[in-house]
């Protein structure tokens, strides 16, 4: 039997997602809830298991493909017949390069101090970019991140795997470089991975700018410098807002064409917000506030190339 294998819904705004990576190849069998591919939007970074067990049958996009929410992403057969024989095949393969490995390798001895809390370090562990970032994150050197025990398939860290050893954590790995090597590359580096210059967080990656996000990036400096910035939090019961939507959201669509979403509904409170406080309505010029007569809102939008610009309707409140 043939499942469908869909780009699951990511949140009420998410339409489409970016492919970051297979986990998985055709003709791999795949365990339900092992991860099998990781995807990018525009605010966070995710990992999408499998639902089921099986043996993956297609791969329909491939890495960097902008996929929308609900498309089939790959089949998974199901047969349980056909998945037994792919695993014992591929346990078969993994014992063999197992047994080859160790019989290339040389027995060597480590006078260094050990710990009770000390791990031996796996160099051929397998890290996804997510556990590269909280490594970095954390301050953990690659040997000690290869040195966590990894509770996914084959052994490959997890991010609970990292959390957990942190948790547990008592004293770092001792790293194998002498002080004479204190001044050449981290082995971060020499993998490829440059130390941050800024503080990474769990679901934070590397994009350069091209030339329309450079522009935006300087009219939000310029919006920072010439506008006063404030955030305030209110809890807010929105139980008939998502009532009247439910019940409208069909026809709309019908009508429009367009999916009716919350969006232009908090456009319409903040238009009347402003209007209710026209003090928030203000910018800085030098010495001086210009309060300003109109009410005009922009809106975070995400064009298909990856790109955020801010459309601004008009005269909101007299619409």
């Amino acid at each position: 039997m043939i499942i469908e294998f869909k780009m699951p819904k990511m949140g009420e705004s998410i339409q489409e997602a970016t492919i970051i990576r297979w986990l998985k190849s055709v003709g791999e069998s795949v365990a339900e809830g092992e991860i099998l591919v990781e995807v990018a939007t525009d605010k966070v970074d995710n990992e999408v298991p499998s639902p089921v067990t099986g043996i993956v049958q297609e791969i329909r996009f491939g890495e960097k493909d902008l996929v929308s929410i609900g498309e089939v992403l790959a089949t998974i057969d199901i047969d349980e017949s056909k998945v037994e024989s792919r695993k014992s095949k591929e346990s078969l393969a993994t014992n063999d390069e197992r047994q080859m490995s160790n019989e290339s390798s040389k027995p060597t001895t480590d006078n260094r101090p050990t710990t009770g809390n000390q791990l031996k370090s796996n160099p051929d562990a397998f890290l996804s970019p997510l556990i590269i970032s909280i490594a970095q994150k954390e301050n953990l050197s690659l040997e000690e991140v290869q040195s966590i025990p990894g509770s996914g398939a084959d052994g490959r860290i997890q991010k609970s795997d990292v959390f957990n050893y942190l948790k547990n954590r008592k004293y770092p790995l001792p790293s194998q470089k002498s002080k004479g090597e204190s001044q050449k590359k981290s082995a971060w580096e020499e993998l490829g991975y440059s130390a941050p210059k800024v503080q990474m967080r769990e679901n934070d990656r590397v994009i350069e700018m091209d030339r329309m996000r450079q522009m935006i990036a300087g009219h939000m400096v310029y919006s920072k410098q010439t506008s006063p910035h404030v955030t305030s939090y209110i809890e807010v019961d929105v139980t008939n807002i998502v009532e009247w939507r439910h019940a409208n959201k069909d026809a709309f669509q019908q009508k429009y064409g367009q999916r009716l979403t919350f969006t232009p509904l908090f456009v319409d409170a903040v238009a009347k917000a402003v209007g209710d406080f026209p003090l928030i309505n203000v910018s800085v010029d030098g010495n001086r506030i210009i309060a300003h007569g109109d009410i005009n809102i922009g809106m975070a939008t995400a064009l298909p190339s990856g790109n955020l610009i801010v459309p601004v309707v008009k005269y909101a409140d007299e619409k």
